[in-house]
């Protein structure tokens, strides 16, 4: 069977570039930040997200960007909180 897409899982990879991205321009400075970019960023991810994954998406996200934060806190602040991690 062939591969869909390029690499066989585009739409995964697609959709955790997005929220990385999401989640890096959040952290930059108010003055730094282009809202509209971060707009269509966020409409787009969340057209290619399962429904109910967003926030699950972007709390890996800030983990990845995060990787000696609190994953706990990190996930709470998501709207996860009874998940151990």
């Amino acid at each position: 069977m062939p591969k869909k897409g390029i690499t066989g899982h585009d739409e995964w990879v697609i959709t955790e570039a997005l929220a990385t991205a999401l989640v890096a321009l959040e952290q930059l400075e108010p003055t730094q930040q282009s809202r509209q970019q971060m707009d269509d960023i966020r409409k787009l991810l969340a057209a290619n997200c399962q429904p109910g994954t967003l926030n699950l998406h972007l709390a890996q996200a800030k983990c990845r960007l995060n990787p000696h934060g609190d994953r706990a806190a990190i996930y709470r602040e998501y709207g996860f909180e009874d998940w151990e991690v």
